[in-house]
């Protein structure tokens, strides 16, 4: 092998393990604890190096996110496009649009090369980072993949207020980011599977399961409002620590439901709960 070539693969190899230190220490650290130092210990490199390929921690980071997002995100689109094309509305559904968000991400992670074990791990640690650096990077380069997806939710579900749907989206996905972020995933589908074989198809549906629940899930009516308003209620005779305007807004509710016997106790005896 000539001298040059020699170099060039060292110098390959160098960012290659830089990169994927980066990668394992964010995952288990999230941004803003990782390091420089550490980064440098876990891919046995010296500080110069990483100035070299990169210049900074923000730089790095950015490499190392552009290096796996980018794949994902393309393909992302180009299968959210033919769902759409496949099913244009009002025949698009949510599981749909979770399918085209998810599947390519459980592909990737299945290749080692352009993703490996620990991808979806990396997913949640992205989504749930709370660091201004991430979610900055994540708003400047990946906005217009966020309001596709969303766009394609609001057409899916066309009786949410967008300002719900974009809550409630906001919601379920910190929740499964929360629980990939810190979970062995292998070891959390391993869970999921409780010793079944259970392919891509089925590790989705479960993933998402309690996310197309949350999305689907009715506005609260009068009825679950008087429940709570009842539970109000008792907390306010309880001299508990009072919700903010309990009383205002629990007492009409509470009669209401009292009327209807909702928000009764069993075994309570016949004084309304608006009054107790």
């Amino acid at each position: 092998m000539s001298p040059r070539l020699s170099v060039g693969r060292q110098a390959g190899d160098t960012k290659l393990r830089i990169l994927d230190a980066a990668e394992d220490l964010f995952i288990e650290y999230g941004y803003e604890a990782m390091s420089l130092r550490q980064i440098t210990s876990r891919a046995e490199v010296n500080l110069a190096a990483v100035n070299y390929h990169f210049g900074s921690k923000e730089t790095l980071l950015q490499a190392m996110l552009s290096r796996r997002l980018d794949r994902l995100n393309d393909e992302r689109l180009a299968l959210l496009t033919r769902a759409e094309a496949a099913w244009p509305a009002p025949h698009l559904t949510c599981e749909h649009v979770l399918g085209a968000m998810f599947i390519p991400a459980l592909a990737i992670s299945h290749h080692r090369d352009i993703g490996g074990p620990a991808f979806l791990r990396l997913l949640g640690r992205v989504y749930a980072d709370p660091s201004p650096f991430i979610r900055d990077y994540l708003q400047q380069h990946y906005a217009p993949v966020f309001e596709r997806f969303f766009d394609a939710f609001a057409r899916a579900l066309p009786e949410l207020p967008r300002q719900e749907l974009g809550w409630r989206l906001h919601f379920a996905l910190q929740a499964l980011s929360g629980v990939l972020a810190s979970s062995d995933t292998s070891r959390l589908i391993d869970t999921f599977a409780q010793g079944e074989a259970m392919g891509d198809l089925q590790v989705v549906a479960r993933l998402t399961a309690l996310m197309v629940a949350a999305l689907r899930a009715p506005m609260p009516g009068d009825e679950q409002l008087a429940s709570f308003a009842a539970v109000f209620a008792l907390a306010k005779d309880a001299d508990i620590t009072p919700p903010r305007e309990a009383g205002q807004a629990a007492e009409p509710l509470v009669a209401a439901a009292q009327a209807d016997g909702v928000g009764r106790m069993p075994g309570a005896d016949d004084r309304s709960l608006a009054n107790a």
